[in-house]
């Protein structure tokens, strides 16, 4: 879905304006952390719940630390890998620039950015059955999106989206990636919220999982 945004909007409508075209790229690498997490999680837990080899593997004297540890791993590089075709599109068709050094930046803090989009996942995946965890991810990544001003450029979006982005975690999100790549001052309210959605999603997560574990195996 990122991939053919910056096709079909960012490279004919902000491909030719370094700045704009710089910050449509975090936007789009943005989009694709949050589709990315929540889909693989939230599907691919749900599915894996179904199969015989999940149960037995909650058998095993290890815990759920090394799981949850293999898990996060693939799914951070898969993660990567999805914005693979995002960054070759702007190198290769657009004027988005950033040195080094905030390439870097970007790369690293794409691990914080996972962050609440994974424990979304995990929430999903955990609490529903396959059928209707691929509906909720359906259902939540595209007005994350848009409410968290994804599709729009910094201070561009609808008037409404501008007052409710600040609260949801997508905002928090995609102002750390534009402040990575460009000179962008983070609204502390983002800050703030996308910190408080971790935390609770966190909780959400780890509820789930208790929950799906006691009625599973008691």
């Amino acid at each position: 879905m990122a991939t053919l945004t910056m096709l079909f909007f960012v490279v004919p409508f902000a491909g030719d304006q370094p700045v704009a075209a710089t910050f449509a790229t975090a936007s789009m690498v943005t989009f694709a952390i949050m589709s990315t997490n929540l889909f693989q999680y939230g599907i691919g837990v749900a599915e894996d719940r179904a199969q015989p080899w999940d149960p037995y593997t909650r058998t095993l004297p290890a815990g759920p630390g090394p799981r949850f540890a293999g898990r996060v791993l693939c799914g951070l590089l898969l993660t990567y890998v999805s914005l693979l075709p995002v960054v070759v599109i702007a190198a290769v068709a657009t004027e988005a620039t950033v040195a080094p050094a905030r390439l870097a930046l970007a790369a690293g803090t794409v691990v914080l950015v996972a962050v609440p989009f994974t424990l979304m996942g995990l929430t999903i995946g955990y609490s529903l059955p396959s059928k209707a965890a691929i509906a909720v991810a359906q259902i939540l990544f595209f007005p994350l999106a848009f409410a968290g001003g994804l599709l729009s450029a910094p201070g561009q979006a609808p008037g409404w989206v501008e007052v409710i982005s600040p609260y949801v975690p997508t905002r928090g999100a995609v102002e750390l990636m534009w402040t990575t790549v460009g000179r962008y001052r983070v609204n502390p309210t983002a800050l703030v919220a996308f910190a408080a959605w971790t935390v609770g999603l966190l909780a959400a997560a780890a509820w789930a999982y208790r929950r799906d574990e006691g009625r599973r195996f008691r």
